[in-house]
């Protein structure tokens, strides 16, 4: 309860349950970070500018080259930045040129591709993509009546001039019923996942990623489909 410095570490989108995330302490001497590695248009609606003191964004999360390892921070005081930039030298042996040289190109990819048509808009692409699979999850677990995602409420995205609800990059399932280790139970019908337990919360809910390739999610689908209560 006192009022000391502090640093509070804000991820919005939420990994694993994708939801909206706001300050939780909220007092006079704390330095927030926001960790925006998913506040892109194809996950969220994307209400308003980024516009936070300190925000961190990665290279894997926008577009899914996670390989490179390469993520960046926009920072509003320019005495934290250099701190920062110390801080990298002094704990690590640097970033690769090559990385960063590659990073670069495919970023400016990215943005050329935002001056096109839709069919080329790489943003427009992967949201269409996002929702066609979101869909096809709802529909299947609706059906199982074995498990649960959560509810998100629409918003309107400025980016994108629609409304729709969050589609994060991992679903965030639960296990209905009596299953009480949803992990095991995915794994005996040869579903892998990362359990609960891993981030502080129930065994009955597992994260799923979203973003695997076609073949792997289509089966994914076939295998949770052949499930129902």
């Amino acid at each position: 309860n006192e009022d000391k410095p502090y640093i509070e570490l804000i991820t919005s989108p939420n990994n694993p349950d994708g939801f909206m995330r706001q300050p939780v302490v909220n007092r006079s001497k704390g330095m927030l970070v926001h960790d925006f590695a998913y506040y892109w248009p194809q996950y969220t609606p994307i209400i308003s500018a980024a516009d936070e003191d300190i925000m961190l964004f990665t290279v894997s999360k926008s577009n899914g080259h996670a390989g490179m390892r390469i993520g960046w921070a926009l920072v509003k005081d320019e005495e934290v930045a250099r701190r920062m930039t110390k801080y990298i030298e002094l704990s690590s042996i640097g970033v690769s040129k090559d990385s960063q040289f590659r990073a670069a190109k495919i970023l400016k990819a990215v943005s050329d591709s935002c001056e096109h048509a839709d069919d080329l808009n790489f943003f427009e692409v992967s949201y269409h993509r996002m929702s066609e699979r979101w869909n096809r999850l709802r529909d299947t677990v609706k059906k199982s009546r074995m498990f649960s995602t959560p509810e998100f409420p629409p918003a309107f995205c400025n980016y994108s001039n629609r409304s729709f609800g969050t589609q994060p990059a991992f679903a965030w399932l639960k296990c209905e019923g009596d299953i009480e280790d949803c992990e095991s139970f995915l794994r005996d019908h040869k579903i892998l996942t990362r359990s609960g337990k891993h981030f502080g919360t129930s065994p009955k809910f597992v994260r799923i990623s979203m973003l695997d390739q076609d073949s792997n999610y289509d089966l994914f689908i076939e295998r949770l489909s052949a499930m129902h209560s």
